[in-house]
C-alpha cells in the first residue's frame, strides 16, 4: 500500500471499483483509514508537526471528511463523480448519462470489508412503487397525517402507460387542524362551517437530477393544483444546481420538496416548505373524482371526516 496520502487517489479508487454506489464522506474516510492504515499514520504524523490534534480516530476521519469536502468541485469536474445534495452528502462514479440515470434506481451497495472491520452502506435497490406505504407510514408519524395511495390505473379515462400521471399525485392526505382541540371548540368551528383540515398532495420520484428537475417539478404542479398543499418527494436529488432549480421553481410555484430516506424516514428532511394555498380547487376534485376510484375514496373519507369529527386511521390503509 502506498505510504502518500492522496484524497483524490482514495476517493476514486474506492468509488471507480463500485459503480453507481452511494458512499458519505465519512464512509469513505474510514474506509480509506483501513485501507491505507500507513498512510494515514504518516499523515497523522505530519499533522502532529503541524500542532493538528489527530491523535484519535475520529479526529482523523473528521478531518478527512473536511478534506473530502474541499475537494469536491475537482473530482466532480475532472473525474466524472457525482453528489447527492441530501445531508449528509454521498459520493458516487457513474458512466451513465443523466438522462438515463434519472430512470434508474441506485444500485444496492456491497459490504466493504477488511480484516479488522467492514463498512455497509444501507441503500438498496428500489421501484418508486415501493416507496407509497414507506411514506405513509412517515406522514403518520412525523405530522399526524391520515394519507392514501392514488393509483393512477384506476382511471376511466386510460390514456396509456403514463397517461394520467398528469392528474393524479402519487398520495393524497388530510391533516386534522383539530386534532387536541376541546371538544366544544372543535364542534363550533362545525357549526360555523369553519375550515378544519388541510388537504395534501404528494408526488415521489426516486431520482431527480438536471435531465428530469423540471418535469418532474412541473408534474407535481399540474396534480397538485386542488390541494392545500403540494410537495415533490425525492429519495435523492443531485447535483447542486439542480437543488437551485427546484428552490426558484418553488418560489415561484408553491411547491414543496421533500428528501424522503426509505431506510431511516424520521432522518427525511422538508428542504423547501409549500406554500399554503388556503382554498380547495372543487372543480378539479370533481374532475378527478369522477375519473379515479381511488379519488373517490379519499374525498368520501374526507365527508366522513366532517360528518363525524372523527378520523379512524384504519379506513385509511
Amino acid at each position: 500500500m502506498s505510504d502518500k496520502f492522496s484524497i483524490t487517489k482514495f476517493v476514486l479508487e474506492l468509488l471507480k471499483a463500485h459503480p453507481e454506489q452511494r458512499f458519505t464522506a465519512r464512509e469513505i474516510a474510514l474506509w480509506i483509514m483501513e485501507t491505507y492504515p500507513s498512510a494515514t499514520q504518516n499523515k497523522r504524523s505530519a499533522s502532529t508537526a503541524k500542532k493538528i490534534a489527530l491523535d484519535s480516530d475520529d479526529a482523523m476521519a473528521q478531518q478527512i471528511v473536511a478534506e473530502i469536502g474541499a475537494q469536491r468541485p475537482a473530482l466532480e469536474a475532472r473525474f466524472q463523480v457525482r453528489t447527492t445534495e441530501e445531508r449528509p452528502r454521498k459520493y458516487y462514479f457513474s458512466n451513465k448519462s443523466l438522462e438515463d440515470e434519472a430512470g434508474s434506481t441506485p444500485q444496492p451497495n456491497q459490504a466493504i470489508s477488511n480484516d479488522t472491520k467492514s463498512l455497509e452502506v444501507s441503500m438498496t435497490g428500489q421501484r418508486e412503487s415501493d416507496l407509497y406505504p414507506v411514506f405513509c407510514e412517515y406522514l403518520w408519524n412525523e405530522f399526524s397525517l391520515l394519507s392514501l395511495r392514488i393509483d393512477e390505473k384506476r382511471s376511466v379515462n386510460n390514456r396509456g402507460q403514463n397517461g394520467n400521471r398528469w392528474l393524479f399525485p402519487d398520495i393524497v392526505a388530510l391533516e386534522d387542524l383539530s386534532r387536541g382541540w376541546d371538544r366544544d371548540v372543535a364542534d363550533t368551528v362545525k357549526e360555523m362551517a369553519e375550515t378544519k383540515t388541510r388537504l395534501w398532495s404528494f408526488e415521489l420520484k426516486l431520482h431527480i437530477n438536471a435531465s428530469n428537475v423540471r418535469e418532474t417539478f412541473f408534474q407535481a404542479v399540474s396534480n397538485s393544483s386542488w390541494a392545500d398543499q403540494g410537495y415533490l418527494v425525492a429519495t435523492e436529488i443531485q447535483g447542486g444546481q439542480t437543488l437551485n432549480e427546484l428552490r426558484i421553481l418553488s418560489s415561484l410555484h408553491g411547491i414543496g420538496l421533500i428528501r424522503f430516506d426509505p431506510i431511516n424516514p424520521a432522518e427525511s428532511q422538508i428542504l423547501l416548505p409549500a406554500a399554503d394555498r388556503n382554498a380547495i380547487d372543487w372543480g378539479t376534485v370533481n374532475r378527478l373524482v369522477e375519473q379515479n376510484s381511488d379519488f373517490r375514496k379519499f374525498v368520501k373519507l374526507v365527508r366522513q371526516f366532517y360528518q363525524t369529527g372523527e378520523a379512524h386511521r384504519a379506513l385509511w390503509l
